[in-house]
């Protein structure tokens, strides 16, 4: 049965301040890709510097892209590793998908994100790092374990509107942030202890080049 309630693409998922689309599942086989994916790419343990304090999570990622990319948050540098053919099939049909709502982009980097268990998370933050430009378009796509995503505004308090949005991204969910949303908005993946299964995201980002680039 058709759920009446499922949001369709185009709808925004945002109250205001941003915009944020929901394409449902739009891979099939995502168990496949996830197991290609968690064996065939150089996971690493990412290193988080916070307030003069550096961390190594048990969190991994691999930061892919266009040669020469690089990429700077959280007190680092990383330079990108090139496309794999697996990563960047799913980078033309991810702007496919786009492109079937009147989002036209051609992504030139992702960053992969793997969260062996439901212990790992990532705290509030926005994609507002100055290489994405002032609204970026940023699809993420799910693979793995069921996980809470949450949106909080930015402003501790909103009066008469709700300052928080929730979703739980399965796998092979496709969601896509852009307009004001990195401007207004942070996100987090909650930490839980019922999941213990993984996860991994692709987040696919169009980086500004400059002259270093």
């Amino acid at each position: 049965m058709m759920d009446l309630f499922t949001p369709h693409p185009t709808d925004n998922l945002l109250p205001y301040d941003g915009k944020v689309n929901d394409f449902g599942v739009v891979i099939k086989d995502s168990d496949t890709l996830y197991q290609t994916l968690l064996h065939e790419l150089p996971w690493q343990t990412d290193i988080v510097t916070l307030f003069g304090k550096t961390h190594i999570t048990k969190r991994q990622i691999v930061w892919m892209g266009d040669e020469g990319l690089s990429y700077q948050y959280s007190g680092h540098t990383r330079q990108a590793v090139s496309w794999t053919k697996s990563v960047f099939h799913v980078k033309q049909l991810v702007e496919q998908q786009l492109a079937s709502i009147g989002i036209f982009v051609t992504f030139n980097s992702c960053l992969l994100n793997y969260y062996p268990s439901g212990s790992e998370g990532m705290g509030y933050h926005a994609d507002d790092e100055k290489e994405l430009g002032s609204q970026p378009i940023i699809a993420a796509l799910s693979l793995g374990a069921t996980r809470k995503f949450v949106f909080k505004h930015k402003k501790n308090r909103h009066e008469n509107k709700p300052v928080k949005v929730e979703l739980y991204l399965e796998s092979g969910q496709l969601i896509v942030m852009h307009g004001e949303t990195q401007s207004h908005w942070k996100h987090t993946i909650t930490k839980t202890k019922t999941v213990s299964e993984g996860r991994i995201s692709l987040t696919f980002r169009r980086m500004i080049l400059d002259d270093k680039n």
